[in-house]
């Protein structure tokens, strides 16, 4: 799935390979979507700007989107949740590489084990917290009290963002104990525009 040639998961075991790349196909996917949500979210701002400009010149315009800023802050955490996982891919995610810097490799291979290990725990738990949420969200039929909306709807895409960066872990996990490339440089956006 790497555009520059060779799968960074070519080295992997037969049997593992296809899942690594697989994960790799939905963290693209999972990028692809946060990217629909900005532009969602830039749009739906912008007609918010117009609709307010317009409301000033003919008095029939109402003065704004009813529901701009409730489904804005919904895109907004679709959108963090939705790049997490290739951004973890691609290696866009700030770290602090002092001590990783210093060790020697075989010591630098097994802190990204334990690192991708503690994601897993961490990221796992977020996702079955938020399953949890978002399952209750449903059961009851809860709504927002200014549109009306279904707040599982929304909910439901930040569970499965946080789900893709939980996936997105798993593999890393399996990639640092093998010795296989952390990062797919083809993810980052310079190989985009290039």
């Amino acid at each position: 799935m790497n555009h520059g040639g060779a799968s960074p998961n070519a080295a992997a075991p037969p049997l593992l390979r296809p899942l690594l790349d697989g994960i790799d196909m939905l963290s693209r996917l999972d990028g692809w979507l946060g990217a629909g949500c900005l532009v969602t979210l830039t749009a739906l701002m912008l007609a918010e700007v117009a609709v307010r400009a317009l409301s000033n010149v003919f008095p029939w315009v109402p003065a704004d989107i009813p529901v701009a800023w409730e489904y804005s802050s919904y895109l907004m955490a679709a959108t963090f949740t939705f790049g997490a996982a290739m951004t973890l891919r691609a290696g866009g995610h700030i770290r602090v590489t002092i001590v990783l810097a210093r060790v020697s490799p075989a010591t630098r291979r097994w802190m990204e084990t334990v690192l991708a290990a503690l994601g897993v725990c961490f990221c796992g738990y977020l996702a079955l917290a938020m399953v949890s949420f978002t399952w209750r969200s449903f059961e009851s039929g809860q709504t927002s009290i200014s549109s009306g909306t279904l707040l599982w709807i929304p909910q439901a895409f930040v569970t499965f963002g946080i789900f893709l960066l939980t996936v997105q872990f798993v593999a890393r996990f399996f990639q640092a104990a093998l010795g296989l490339p952390l990062e797919d440089l083809s993810m980052r956006a310079g190989e985009v525009a290039e």
